[in-house]
């Protein structure tokens, strides 16, 4: 073969190998995979719209996002509940639980699909433990008798937090009205949840990762340091934040679900 005809015929080659490998790009780029649905577990002595601001960036940035109303009747019997939720949710999910709702997403946490964990001022129990306990590992929590209004019924007892003290307890660092707004709407939590001991510890193996606002009067940021520490989850901190750190500070909560939700 001349060299003329040879460089043609390679540079054909190159050519075809060239338009091959553009066309598996794009049928790759055709099927991305799909990103999971973040499923968000409110805490006690509160609903969903504690995750509005969070929920809004997620959806921007393209994430089907599920906010379910958490009973807050008690360990066993709300995770049995949101069991049923996540049935109805076909894919991959990132379960994320804030304060009493990281106790939820542990149980839940062997439910098929669970990419991750995502622990925002919460509790990260292991199997045999309570709540109450926890909270009374370190100093710093403010919840008790002080701060709360028992309510008894029939069929049992519910805690409130009061208004004066949701302010300072749980909403520190949020305007005055805003406050207000969230202490006034609080949904009650049954007081048993304290006390009723966890069932189930999560899988070691899947990711976990925890926000640690360093304000937080709820629950002990060195409570919650040592649990995610303990869990082996990837920490991130808060400065100046209180418990409701996914109001006050949506975007660094945002950004580690969304590291979360991508890693493989």
């Amino acid at each position: 073969m001349n060299p003329v005809r040879r460089a043609l015929v390679i540079a054909a080659s190159v050519a075809l190998l060239a338009t091959g490998a553009t066309a598996a790009t794009a049928t790759t780029d055709q099927h991305p995979t799909p990103k999971p649905t973040i499923v968000l577990v409110h805490g006690a002595f509160a609903d969903g719209s504690s995750w509005n601001e969070v929920t809004k960036k997620l959806q921007r940035d393209g994430y089907q996002v599920v906010v379910p109303a958490n009973p807050l009747r008690g360990v066993a019997s709300d995770s049995a509940y949101l069991t049923g939720v996540l049935a109805g949710i076909s894919g991959p999910k990132v379960l994320v639980g804030h304060s009493y709702g990281g106790a939820i997403i542990t149980q839940l946490a062997s439910t098929p699909d669970i990419k991750a964990l995502v622990y925002v001022g919460a509790f990260v129990p292991q199997a045999g433990e309570t709540l109450g306990d926890l909270n009374a590992k370190y100093p710093g929590s403010e919840i008790g008798p002080d701060t709360t209004n028992l309510i008894t019924y029939a069929g049992g007892a519910d805690l409130v937090m009061r208004p004066e003290s949701f302010r300072t307890v749980f909403a520190d660092d949020l305007p005055r009205r805003e406050q207000s707004l969230l202490g006034a709407s609080q949904r009650p939590v049954a007081a048993a949840v304290f006390t009723e001991k966890i069932l189930k510890s999560a899988p070691a193996a899947l990711p976990k990762y925890a926000i640690v606002p360093t304000k937080d009067r709820a629950i002990a940021p060195a409570a919650e340091l040592w649990m995610a520490q303990r869990a082996g989850a990837k920490i991130v901190k808060v400065q100046g934040a209180s418990h409701l750190v996914m109001i006050s500070e949506p975007t660094p909560v945002t950004k580690l679900i969304e590291q979360a939700a991508t890693t493989r």
